[in-house]
């Protein structure tokens, strides 16, 4: 049952792409920006000639707009439905520096009041295309786009954002440099994307790669992505899941996080599959899978995934942070923070297997496989199966006394709860953890036992093998105010 529940699965979220491969290869209007006007002398201000571009080759029913070689200074482009946007090699778009030639499409906008202008933007369009072998470039630097002018935060756009498109396809293209977020989608429907490169690291803040939000029935593959921020996220602001998911067979990198569920969560992730993917240099955690305003996490599925030079490898959190999202609104990192109005969420079926990862770095409160729910509310259902874990180790005896926080609505990040008891595995408020040929390894002598587990039922670990012995862990009782027992 569960293999012909998979294959129809897989027939349902491809079949929409199949369309839109046949529609690509029929015989299309070509509209060439230079035509309408555009210089490509990477200083006058292109955005005008490039627009009109669009909305001739929109008149007449849909078609290719091609750019060139050359480089084309713009604002905001605004992308219209039956439109594919074709870069070729030596092109390059180069975003404006001045805010002024931005527009404020608030479309889609949910977290931050400071990204509602974008470089490209769309609005309820249909059969819509970015391809090619040229560059996008959003010029996003601290200099150009400071996060803050007399205190206050200040515009910042983003690369992109769509808006309820349907049927929308990447493939090739390279982009770097934007000054906040990258892709950003906001329920979407039937997106690809195939073969790009986001190079969003080190320019500015806030510097996702893709950011999927109430997003279904999407493919991300073969795509590299080196990101400040999270590479790969999916959001949840909208009343609709992001849902329908399948990322495989990328390389991420990231200052934060490799791959994301969360924060923003307020429906929730379901159906979600990842596979073949290669981590590196993700200092701050490799695969985060949150849960805090409310919604649903189930049926996720993470197999067949290396990690070299992480952070946690995987870091599971249900917390009560509570967001309605009713309206725009910054993240709050604080540790004083106050439960919304959303009732808790559930957390259940994940399964993460095939797995091997070597952690690294000096900084210990990112480091071990934490998961955790909170008072009252558990993480369900978790199967982690053939897992290899290398740490560094270098506990010592206090962190393995230490009294791990429960910052039940703080944002969920795993190095704000601090060093942990343990330095391999920590499990609190659960319920139904399988651990099946789960081998975790230390470098040097760590004074933390490799495991800490409290208020956990239905604690399976079979063939457990702790820096190469064949070993038990038992769930023991809750910790003392003094520490372990």
């Amino acid at each position: 049952m569960k293999t012909t529940t998979s294959i129809i699965f897989n027939i349902l979220l491809l079949a929409p792409l199949a369309a839109l491969y046949a529609a690509d290869a029929r015989e299309q209007a070509v509209f060439n920006v230079r035509t309408y006007g555009a210089t490509g002398d990477g200083t006058t201000l292109d955005t005008k000639a490039v627009q009109q571009t669009i909305a001739a080759c929109h008149a007449v029913g849909g078609g290719i707009v091609e750019v060139p070689a050359g480089d084309y200074h713009v604002g905001t482009l605004k992308m219209l439905s039956n439109v594919k946007l074709r870069l070729n090699e030596g092109a390059s778009l180069l975003g404006s520096k001045t805010s002024e030639n931005y527009a404020a499409e608030a479309a889609g906008l949910a977290e931050e009041p400071a990204f509602q202008k974008s470089l490209i933007h769309a609005e309820n369009a249909t059969n819509i295309g970015f391809q090619g072998a040229g560059l996008i470039d959003g010029r996003g630097s601290f200099g150009a786009f400071p996060v803050k002018v007399n205190g206050k935060l200040a515009a910042r756009p983003t690369m992109m954002r769509l808006a309820n498109c349907q049927q929308v396809k990447f493939a090739g293209l390279t982009f770097k440099n934007p000054a906040s977020w990258g892709l950003h989608l906001v329920e979407c429907q039937n997106v690809h994307f195939d073969g790009i490169t986001i190079q969003s690291r080190g320019n500015n803040a806030n510097n996702d790669g893709i950011d999927l939000d109430g997003c279904r029935d999407v493919v991300i593959e073969n795509c590299r992505i080196n990101s400040g921020d999270d590479a790969v996220c999916l959001k949840s602001t909208t009343k609709q899941p992001c849902s329908n998911i399948v990322v495989r067979s990328c390389q991420l990198s990231s200052k934060t996080a490799g791959f994301k569920l969360g924060t923003s969560s307020r429906s929730g992730f379901v159906d979600i599959q990842v596979t073949d993917l290669r981590f590196h240099d993700c200092p701050m955690g490799a695969i985060k899978l949150l849960l805090v305003d409310g919604g649903r996490l189930e049926n996720v599925k993470l197999e067949r995934l290396t990690m070299e030079d992480v952070g946690g490898p995987i870091f599971i959190r249900l917390g009560n942070r509570g967001r309605l999202y009713d309206r725009p609104i910054p993240q709050i990192y604080e540790k004083d923070v106050k439960p919304g109005g959303a009732p808790v969420g559930v957390i259940r079926g994940v399964t993460i297997k095939d797995v091997t990862a070597r952690v690294s770095g000096k900084d210990l409160d990112r480091q071990g496989v934490m998961i955790t729910g909170i008072p009252g509310h558990r993480v369900q259902d978790v199967t982690l199966e053939n897992i290899q874990v290398r740490f560094p180790g270098g506990g010592s005896r206090e962190a393995a006394l230490r009294q791990v926080p429960e910052d039940i609505a703080r944002y969920p990040e795993q190095y704000f709860f601090g060093v942990l008891p343990s330095w391999g595995l920590f499990v609190r408020h659960a319920d139904g953890i399988h651990l099946r040929n789960v081998k975790l390894d230390c470098d040097a002598e760590d004074a933390r036992p490799p495991a800490y587990l409290e208020d956990v039922s239905r604690w399976d670990a079979s063939a457990m093998f702790i820096n190469g012995r064949k070993t038990s862990i038992e769930n023991p009782p809750s910790p003392t105010k003094e520490g372990r027992p």
